[in-house]
């Protein structure tokens, strides 16, 4: 007899529902699957960073607020679409944005503001770490933070008992387990590709390098260890399901995967872990991770080394801006509609302005905008400044105006990445686009693919990737009885038959956004010099 499938309403009374939930720069999102790894529930949650002393942080208060609201709200689209309650779960897993710098003491509290990935306040530091360690330490690595806090002479590193990622501080809250899967603990100090874990190394010279302060710690002490994708790593516990689900519904016991950083789901959600493959995520910040084959032949400046969520060499680049800015120009045209008594939904007003951005002439008419909300390491700016460039002579209309701010947004990326395609000679079979870029069909997929000189492809979760890929980390950690690799597992029980659509570019559009990018670099002084001359 073939297998009936279970209905949503049974699998969640169950118990063999799979959450995922991902701390996002702007939300966070909690996605139930179904036992077919099928989205069948989701609540979010809308945030922002603060800028607190001139440092990019959210509170613990907000932290917790946002994942209690939005599994709030995943409980409460439950209850609407299967009049049913959450009970039991299969398995969970937290994500969140990579990076930054949560210290707690020996009481678990922590010592001070979370330090996000956007700061870029780490210069003096990641230059030492990178020369000493001869590996590129990006500015908003976790050991970046630690070591600029030791530079500044702050009082409260000798107090730090537990030093880990937001990832790995929810899910230590939830299970009491001081775990980090391999992928985010990747962006905390360079991993070993062989071992799965923190580069020996690298560890001793750290531990060398600050000897002289009398620290009560060596740095393995307040590391998080390094597990891999489909380790277990622990289980909720009661004062975990009450932090979680505030109602009481949840019950504990339920299984955690390793925490992961964003980039590993990603990877995840786009079918992305096999070498010669690589995506694109594309939201308030971007990045592309390519799965290399080998490693490069020397250490770049532009581009982090971090590892898939099963330990495999990856070459990123990272860039701190994307869309905020061309949201924020969207909303200008939202309240000119408003003005005008038009009514307003948001999809039509992307939809249009995206759209229209595609008649643009392939270098945008000679217009240039920075999306610079923040300091843009690649291009070398610690700070940003919104700016919109022209000349009197450029073709100024709607069309240039918005194709330039989609470039915009994938501009920096270019630039990381035609260092691995043009001087190392990287070979990929594919590159995925996901995230808030892609939500209108076939333009931001056009536009990054003018910028890479390489067919994307977007597949119907382009949008809200994230959560869903950590569910899909969850899901193999607890329903894998073959034992597959997690590629193999993700080709076999997720995306069989499921390729998205793609769409290469032009020889016209590749020289169109290569003539944007040489104005584009030409003009960073003049982004230079907003930054010195216009106050924050």
């Amino acid at each position: 007899m073939p297998e009936i499938k279970k209905n949503p309403k049974d699998t969640i009374a169950s118990g063999k529902a799979v959450l995922g939930i991902e701390l996002g720069s702007t939300r966070i999102k909690a996605v139930l699957i179904d036992e077919d790894n099928n989205p069948i529930a989701q609540g979010a949650h809308e945030w922002e960073n603060q800028l607190v002393d001139k440092l990019w942080t959210y509170s613990t208060e907000a932290i917790w607020y946002g994942v209690q609201d939005s599994y709030a709200r995943l409980r409460e689209d439950v209850r609407t679409r299967y009049d049913i309650e959450i009970e039991s779960l299969a398995a969970i897993g937290v994500s969140a944005m990579m990076h930054g710098y949560m210290p707690f003491d020996e009481n678990g509290e922590i010592l001070v503001p979370f330090r996000t990935w956007r700061n870029t306040n780490t210069g003096a530091a990641a230059a030492k770490l990178s020369e000493l360690f001869v590996y590129n330490i990006p500015l908003r690595w976790s050991i970046s933070h630690l070591y600029q806090a030791i530079l500044n002479g702050e009082p409260h590193v000798k107090d730090i008992k537990y030093l880990t990622t937001l990832a790995g501080y929810i899910h230590w809250q939830l299970t009491g387990e001081k775990v980090l899967g391999v992928g985010d603990a990747s962006g905390m100090l360079p991993v070993d590709p062989e071992t799965k874990t923190y580069s020996v190394e690298m560890v001793k010279k750290f531990d060398e390098l600050v000897a002289s302060e009398n620290y009560p710690w060596k740095l393995l002490d307040i590391l998080p260890e390094s597990i891999v994708a489909g380790d277990r790593a622990g289980c909720l516990t009661e004062e975990g399901a009450r932090r979680l689900d505030v109602s009481g519904h949840l019950k504990a016991g339920v299984p955690l995967c390793p925490p992961e950083g964003d980039a590993g789901t990603g990877m995840v959600a786009t079918n992305a872990v096999l070498q010669r493959t690589g995506n694109v995520s594309a939201g308030t910040s971007s990045f592309s991770m390519i799965v290399l084959e080998k490693e490069l032949s020397k250490p770049y400046e532009m581009i982090d080394m971090v590892t898939t969520p099963d330990g495999s060499l990856v070459a990123m680049v990272h860039c701190n801006n994307c869309t905020s800015d061309l949201n924020a120009w969207v909303n200008v045209f939202k309240e000119y509609q408003q003005l005008l008594g038009v009514p307003v939904d948001m999809n039509e007003v992307f939809g249009k302005l995206y759209n229209a951005a595609l008649d643009g002439q392939p270098d945008c008419g000679g217009l240039v905008s920075y999306n610079y909300f923040s300091g843009e390491p690649v291009t070398g700016l610690a700070e940003g400044r919104p700016l919109f460039v022209r000349s009197s002579t450029d073709k100024f209309n709607l069309a240039n105006f918005m194709r330039a701010n989609l470039y915009a947004s994938v501009a920096v990326l270019k630039i990381g990445n035609d260092i691995l395609f043009n001087d190392e000679n990287v070979e990929v079979d594919r590159i995925t686009g996901h995230g808030g870029l892609f939500k209108t069909p076939g333009v931001g997929q056009r536009i990054l693919a003018a910028a890479l000189n390489s067919p994307i492809s977007v597949m119907e979760t382009a949008g809200e990737g994230g959560a869903w890929g950590m569910a899909l980390l969850a899901s193999y950690a607890v329903n894998n009885p073959r034992r597959l690799s997690l590629a193999g597992w993700l080709n076999e029980c997720v995306f069989l038959g499921n390729t998205g659509s793609e769409i290469a570019p032009t020889e016209e559009e590749v020289e169109g956004f290569n003539r944007y990018i040489k104005n584009y670099v030409g003009c960073l002084p003049v982004e230079q010099a907003a930054v010195d001359h216009k106050n924050m």
